[in-house]
């Protein structure tokens, strides 16, 4: 095939929240699609992961959803769009009547643009509901709710280059980029260790970050092994370790006492919290050396610029939000926020799972994280919607998950897979098989969630449609369409339009993503200085409030965005995970991503090129483990948990510490969330992916274990 002579089409890569911009092109004489670089893209100068370099695979697939489809005698039929809009309309209307706006739920999605997300939360609320979520509450919805409290935006503070360029110490915590950043760690965080920074990772597994900057063969970088669980009580031994010392030696500054004083309240708490605190004990339940958590306490303390980045190792606990309040309580008081190369940073893992929080997709927050119960705020959004909106936070997606059959009766899901992507996933197919009443799914592929529904819409994919998209370090970035591969799909912006004027016949008649883009940056304060013209191809960081704002590469730089203009800190406790080893179940099992996949897998598994390094699941179980079990690397096992049991594939290996396994998520048959327990951090409502007690069997059949295509 001959390629066409056409510039390559500018756009945004589908997978993580790096930002990348790549070039897709297609061929003369087909329509399948090629990635293309973007030599001088913003975030990533052209460089390129595998995932970005692989993601046109899945736009021209066979799978692909080409017509819509109701499920009739247990098995779908393809229908018109009209017949699929009549069935939708006549569903909501009926469960609106018969038990209220709040009978249904509203999933959101971080693969689709900004502009659909916003037209989803409004369909939502006009419903009458403030029952609309998206996958933060899966990843980060303890690290956004601990930020906005603590600091005021529930955001990365600083931005990639910045860091980049002035820190001398990045604290990697819970995070592994190499994998699931990749871009982000070789170009940025590599680059700083080359240029003298150190970089000190927390995290119970030893991954390709920690191979990445050779920490194991270098005095300077360290590699924390921590117990999955136990990041408060080694934050506090950090903390209490830099307390003491500038209690002895205040010369040192270790902590910076004019910005505790100018700049932060809470301090006094912490001194409290942590005044009986016993550095040894806490060692031995992390599981690390107390020498090198002094090694490291003193390396952060000592720095000029130290920069924490997190993930969801921080996260999904329910412990999750005191665990990144830690990690504020020790930027602030070392003074290290407010300027280049520090901060609070998390790594946003989808493409626009910043954005469809910024946008209000949240059952507490609208558009720009106003509080949906703040009279003020509701009633600045309602002057531009004309309709009152809902002042009750509604529930989070877990939390309708669990209802189903109790208060909730209906979905509607847009690009999302619940099936596979929440914790205790059999638990939720029991619910959402059984007890749902109505549920429609609008996607590119046939998920396992899409299964279950009584509508499937076939969607384009991101390729195909334009609208804008928001990284992990607050960039708007525009997203532009190359063409349309199958002609029956639709855009999901104008599936949104045309069921919200159905319903309503206003409000939701917009000609394209640029016109939902203007009603969007009215009612949401960080993004009013934008228009589609000023994003052009650099994008911008929010907040940009007033026209002609070029945003902040970096946060707070004189005051914090709370209500007295301080930062605060709070003494936390170590809470013990949910779930801890026990006689019947001895070992703790956590999880995390692979470089070549992406959460469920709906698009990485149908990539030749991602699929194939892994193409199936495995669990790593340290040498000690699987001498004790009579394991072999290689051998097939069964993990088994008090909610259900996968077959993977055992490997091997001291990158694990012994007690601990480790799997992923991305595998419909062996998907780790078959395991994984669904009780929830009390305020954030994040699931407790990372800790559960688990078993492991070894005599098991395998002679009919296969590991299905579709997930």
């Amino acid at each position: 095939m001959s390629q066409n002579n056409n510039d390559p089409i500018k756009t945004i890569c589908p997978y993580c929240g790096v930002g990348c911009g790549i070039g897709v092109a297609t061929d003369d004489d087909s329509s399948e699609m090629h990635f293309r670089p973007w030599g001088d893209a913003p975030v990533n100068s052209g460089r390129i992961c595998i995932k970005g370099g692989a993601a046109t695979e899945v736009v021209n697939h066979e799978d692909r959803l080409t017509d819509p489809l109701i499920k009739e005698n247990g098995g779908f039929k393809k229908v018109s769009w009209e017949k699929a809009y009549e069935y939708i309309i006549s569903e909501l209307e009926r469960i609106h009547e018969e038990h209220g706006p709040d009978g249904m739920g509203f999933f959101g999605s971080s693969k689709t643009m900004n502009e659909e997300n916003y037209l989803l939360q409004k369909l939502a609320r006009r419903y009458g509901t403030n029952q609309v979520d998206n996958c933060t509450r899966m990843c980060h919805a303890s690290t956004v709710w601990a930020l906005r409290r603590s600091l005021g935006a529930g955001a990365m503070t600083n931005s990639m280059a910045d860091l980049a360029e002035e820190a001398d110490v990045l604290w990697i915590h819970g995070a592994n980029p190499a994998e699931q950043h990749p871009i982000a760690n070789s170009q940025y965080f590599r680059q700083a260790a080359l240029d003298g920074a150190t970089v000190i990772q927390v995290d119970p597994h030893a991954n390709k970050t920690t191979r990445s900057f050779e920490i194991e063969d270098t005095d300077r970088h360290m590699h924390l092994q921590v117990e999955p669980g136990t990041d408060i009580a080694l934050l506090n031994a950090v903390i209490k370790t830099i307390l003491e010392h500038h209690e002895k030696n205040p010369e040192d500054n270790w902590i910076d006492e004019d910005f505790i004083e100018d700049r932060t309240e809470g301090f006094e708490d912490l001194k409290r919290t942590l005044a009986d605190f016993d550095r040894e004990a806490a060692a031995e339940t992390c599981g690390i050396d107390l020498s090198d958590i002094e090694e490291a306490a003193e390396v952060y303390a000592q720095a000029g610029n130290a920069a924490i980045f997190t993930g969801m190792g921080m996260s999904q606990h329910t412990s999750g939000v005191d665990n990144v309040q830690n990690e504020i309580n020790l930027a602030l008081i070392t003074g290290n926020i407010g300027r280049p190369g520090t901060g609070i940073n998390p790594l946003r893992g989808q493409n626009n799972v910043q954005g469809t929080c910024d946008v209000g997709t949240m059952p507490n927050v609208l558009p720009g994280y106003q509080e949906v119960d703040d009279d003020e705020a509701r009633e600045s959004v309602e002057s531009v919607w004309g309709f009152d909106i809902p002042p009750e936070p509604g529930l989070t997606n877990v939390e309708i998950s669990h209802s189903i059959g109790d208060s909730v009766f209906g979905l509607y899901v847009m690009g999302e897979n619940p099936l596979m992507s929440e914790p205790d996933s059999n638990a939720a197919r029991q619910r959402f098989d059984e007890d749902l009443e109505f549920m429609v799914v609008q996607d590119i592929f046939m998920t396992e969630t899409a299964e279950l529904a009584d509508v499937v819409l076939p969607a384009t994919s991101w390729a195909e449609r334009g609208g804008t998209v928001t990284n992990t370090d607050r960039r708007v970035q525009l997203m532009r369409p190359v063409e349309k591969v199958y002609d029956n799909t639709k855009h999901d912006l104008d599936i949104l339009s045309e069921i919200g004027t159905r319903l309503f016949d206003d409000g939701f008649d917009f000609d394209g993503p640029e016109e939902v883009f203007e009603e969007l940056r009215e009612v949401c304060p960080i993004y009013h200085g934008m228009t589609y013209d000023t994003l052009s191809e650099e994008g911008l960081q929010w907040p940009c409030y007033e026209p002609g704002d070029e945003g902040d590469q970096y946060l707070y730089e004189k005051e914090f965005d709370t209500d007295n203009g301080k930062g605060y800190i709070e003494g936390v406790r170590h809470q013990p995970p949910a779930e801890t080893p026990d006689k019947e179940y001895p070992l703790i099992l956590t999880t995390a991503r692979l470089e070549e996949h992406y959460n469920t897998g709906t698009m990485s598994r149908r990539s030749p090129t991602l699929n194939r390094q892994h193409p199936e699941n495995f669990v790593d179980i340290h040498p000690k483990d699987a001498e004790r079990y009579g394991i072999e690397n290689g051998q097939t096992v069964q993990l088994r948990s008090r909610r259900g049991s996968i077959e993977v594939t055992a490997q091997v290996t001291d990158a694990i510490k012994e007690g601990v396994i480790w799997t992923t998520p991305h595998f419909a048959a062996s998907s780790a969330n078959r395991l994984t327990n669904d009780i929830l951090d009390d305020r954030a409502k994040i699931p407790e992916y990372k800790a559960a007690a688990a078993e492991i069997d070894v005599d098991i059949d395998t002679s009919s274990s296969t590991e299905t295509a579709d997930d």
